[in-house]
């Protein structure tokens, strides 16, 4: 299965969703960039030995393509409420 960069995006789709859940949540909302950047590193490692076309080739270089997916997921959510001006 050849994913490439979509699995990259995949990544940011599942760590936005997890981070609405736990905004949904009592938790503080200072610990969803936690959240989704640990989730995106341990998904990114997952991808690079599930993906047969991630793109990265060695676990620490795929944990830091997962981070960046996962804190590009909060970048999203801010982006979100700038434009609906909340």
């Amino acid at each position: 299965m050849e994913l490439g960069i979509t699995g990259v995006a995949g990544i940011t789709a599942v760590c936005y969703l997890v981070g609405l859940t736990v905004k949904a949540t009592k938790l503080d909302n200072k610990w969803i960039p936690v959240i989704v950047g640990a989730l995106g590193g341990a998904l990114g490692l997952v991808g690079l030995y599930v993906m047969g076309d991630f793109p990265a080739t060695e676990p620490l270089t795929a944990v830091a393509v997962g981070i960046v997916s996962g804190l590009a997921a909060t970048g999203t959510d801010q982006v979100i409420h700038q434009l609906k001006g909340e």
